[in-house]
């Protein structure tokens, strides 16, 4: 798996607007199936990572939580913990990338 690959991959889609961020909105995106893959960190809370990762396995949603808050907020620019990527290329990519 390219780390670093994905988190440049995460800034590019950051900056084209194909990403949601935040708990909340996240859950919404993953209920409206806008959400094609979702990053969750792995030092989120454990209600945070049961309530993602419930939501995306009922609705079908690949996760992942192979990064920390920290390297999430740093390829976005904001202090998240639950990344949905909205776009199907870049969720693709970023899956890809991440199963090897």
């Amino acid at each position: 798996m390219n780390k670093q690959k994905v988190l440049n991959l995460l800034g590019l889609a950051t900056r084209a607007r194909k990403i949601i961020s935040g708990e909340d909105l996240t859950i919404q995106a993953i209920r409206s199936n806008k959400a094609q893959v979702v990053l969750l960190a792995s030092d989120a809370g454990k209600n945070t990572q049961k309530k993602v990762k419930d939501k995306c396995s009922y609705y079908n949603v690949p996760v992942f939580d192979c990064y920390t808050a920290e390297e999430l907020t740093n390829a976005i620019g904001k202090p998240r913990m639950v990344i949905g990527i909205l776009d199907k290329g870049f969720a693709s990519r970023i899956e890809e990338l991440i199963s090897g």
